[in-house]
């Protein structure tokens, strides 16, 4: 049976104010950072993208970590707009470090392998405070990736999609790098449930590697393209007695769908023919860190390797 998850700050069944938002907000703490773990490999890369600022976070008289972020994309420098464009985002929940650091990896290791075929550009870390803080919300108590809607109140999201609108070009294909953490269901839903004064009640964390697909787009052979991928490198995430991963029904091996846009998730935003979120579940005993950006990093050859099937 599901049972509530207490959480210590507000009043259950009541939502928070800005009072409860500011006692959430002074009781997280940096405990990494981005300007000397993320930018730095930004920077690396210089030599092999363009690298540009596409905004900056700004967050006055922040009590916790800085009150000015820049936001960092990679974009391939043999740009050619009549090639497909793919975008790769990691980050938009910070916490979730894979993401930040597969996408990086997937940049140094394997882009160049598809530059010919492809314009790709990746925002690597969308929410740098929520990766300092190793956290899934920004300062004010809002989750990135459920606010990519239009005139979205959450700087994070807002920035990258006026970068992306920008560019002025079709997105072929969107790939979302995320993990499912331990700390979603003992820290991150708590909160959610407090915040929103709704009851918690509990679920459970998948032991591998999924995907998260879109209800409205037919792109079952890209999930499992890419779950094929993966499995070279760790486990996938096996159904449980209800044939359901975190609650919605397994449509195959390692996949689920959402319908993105309507949820505002960062997958999407875009006007994509292809795309998928990728979910890492870092806690398992039978992964590594490197692993886990090495998942990644396949799940992005994978989705690259079947697309270029389809186009030419």
């Amino acid at each position: 049976m599901n049972t509530t998850t207490a959480f210590p700050i507000g009043t259950p069944g009541q939502k928070w104010t800005n009072i409860e938002k500011r006692q959430w907000l002074e009781q997280t703490s940096v405990k990494r950072s981005y300007f000397e773990e993320v930018v730095p490999k930004i920077d690396a890369l210089k030599n092999q993208f363009d690298v540009f600022q596409y905004g900056e976070l700004q967050y006055d008289n922040n009590p916790v970590g800085e009150d000015r972020y820049p936001l960092w994309a990679l974009k391939t420098r043999d740009w050619d707009t009549n090639k497909p464009t793919i975008l790769v985002t990691g980050g938009v929940h910070g916490y979730e470090t894979s993401g930040v650091h597969g996408a990086l990896l997937f940049a140094q290791t394997e882009e160049k392998n598809y530059q010919a075929d492809f314009n790709i550009i990746i925002a690597p870390c969308v929410s740098p405070w929520g990766y300092e803080t190793i956290n899934r919300w920004n300062p004010e108590a809002l989750d990135p990736n459920r606010n990519f809607t239009a005139n979205s109140p959450v700087q994070e999201s807002a920035a990258l999609m006026r970068m992306v609108a920008d560019l002025n070009v079709s997105i072929l294909a969107h790939i979302d790098l995320h993990e499912t953490t331990d700390t979603d269901e003992l820290e991150f839903r708590p909160a959610l449930a407090a915040r929103d004064g709704i009851e918690c009640k509990k679920g459970s964390i998948p032991d591998g590697f999924y995907t998260v697909g879109d209800t409205e787009k037919d792109d079952d052979a890209l999930q499992k393209a890419i779950i094929d991928s993966v499995r070279k490198v760790t486990h996938i995430a096996p159904a449980d007695e209800n044939n359901q991963i975190i609650g919605s029904d397994e449509t195959q091996n390692g996949v689920i769908n959402y319908p993105l846009a309507t949820l505002g998730l960062c997958a999407g935003f875009t006007d994509y023919q292809y795309c998928t979120t990728t979910e890492v579940y870092p806690d398992s005993p039978k992964v590594t860190n490197d692993e886990c950006n090495r998942a990644q990093v396949a799940a992005i050859v994978g989705a690259l390797d079947y697309i270029l099937t389809t186009i030419k």
